[in-house]
């Protein structure tokens, strides 16, 4: 793939999305029906790790219709108070995996929780959440179309309200400071470190990068690669309701929520990326509604930054705080 557009033009897309009227209507009835559950947060101490630098906790928390996510939760060793704490979410198709796959952050000095994707990981990394909306255990990928055109059964619906969930589980964990509050996240993970941010007032910053789930329509025809194609194929085969499945994916698109959020963010984005086009990394960049910087990788396909990008986010969130 080239470029998807000029050079010179990408980096000022700014597309006129279609907006749902009831869209602050719908994610505040699904996150007051959320919050009617109990958040129910264990963090369990794991015993049996070879990690000697970092205290690993177990934890399991309420995501949508109470149903329970685990997640991993690893805290400095000499740690000695709260600590801006950074909420990681993960790509399409993976789960949570090991404790020593996620050492980065902790490394760095920043409790670090690691949410589980439900349903998901059986795909490169393994996850322990059923999807109890479904049919239960991590299964290999699928989920873009999963619901469609039905907004109420789609899976974001309940994979974004879970994101959320994460941030309330995070501000009751020991050594997170609940008012330095960053998600964080790469593809599929990016795109929830946004709904988080677009989706709860209390996130400080977000990182999002590489997003996937940025202006759908545009990306679902320009996508070469990945989870876009899945839909492609819904709507190759199910040719008279294409058009209300992404009219409805408009609740779910981060392009149309970024102005709702407010907290600083960093993004990034690769020019070569064939599985989520950086068309739909700047058009959620330049709607976003906080202050917020864009990292471009021009030579890069998804793997976007990498190493490098971790270095940079590191050095912004100290900035930043």
């Amino acid at each position: 793939m080239g470029w998807e557009l000029p050079l010179d033009d990408i980096a000022n897309y700014q597309p006129n999305l279609y907006t749902p009227e009831d869209l602050h209507e719908f994610w505040q009835k699904t996150l007051d029906e959320a919050a009617g559950h109990p958040l129910n947060v264990t963090a369990e101490p794991v015993e049996d790790t070879p990690l000697r630098s970092v205290t690993v906790y177990d934890v399991t928390f309420a995501g949508f219709g109470g149903q329970p996510v685990h997640a991993w939760y690893l805290v400095p060793k000499d740690a000695d108070g709260t600590r801006a704490t950074v909420i990681e979410y993960i790509g399409y198709g993976g789960g949570r995996g090991l404790p020593h796959e996620w050492l980065y952050w902790s490394a760095a000095g920043h409790p670090h929780l690691v949410m589980d994707t439900r349903g998901q990981g059986s795909a490169w990394r393994t996850g322990d959440t059923p999807d109890t909306g479904t049919s239960g255990s991590p299964r290999v990928p699928g989920f873009l179309t999963d619901g469609l055109p039905d907004r109420d059964s789609y899976y974001y619906r309940r994979l974004f309200t879970d994101a959320v969930r994460a941030v309330d589980a995070a501000a009751l964990l020991p050594f997170a400071d609940r008012e330095r509050l960053v998600t964080t996240g790469t593809s599929q993970g990016g795109a929830l470190s946004l709904a988080a941010a677009a989706l709860h007032p209390t996130v400080a910053g977000a990182m999002p990068n590489v997003p996937f789930l940025c202006d759908i329509r545009r990306s679902a025809h320009i996508a070469t690669q990945g989870p876009y194609a899945e839909l492609v194929k819904w709507c190759r085969t199910h040719r008279t309701e294409a058009g209300a499945a992404l009219a409805m994916t408009a609740y779910f698109d981060l392009a149309v929520l970024a102005p709702r959020a407010s907290c600083p963010a960093l993004f990034s984005v690769a020019l070569r990326d064939e599985t989520c086009p950086p068309s739909g990394g700047y058009a959620a960049f330049n709607r976003y509604g906080g202050r917020k910087k864009m990292i471009a990788y021009e030579w890069n396909d998804h793997e976007g930054g990498e190493a490098f990008l971790l270095r940079e986010q590191a050095e912004w969130l100290s900035r930043l705080f």
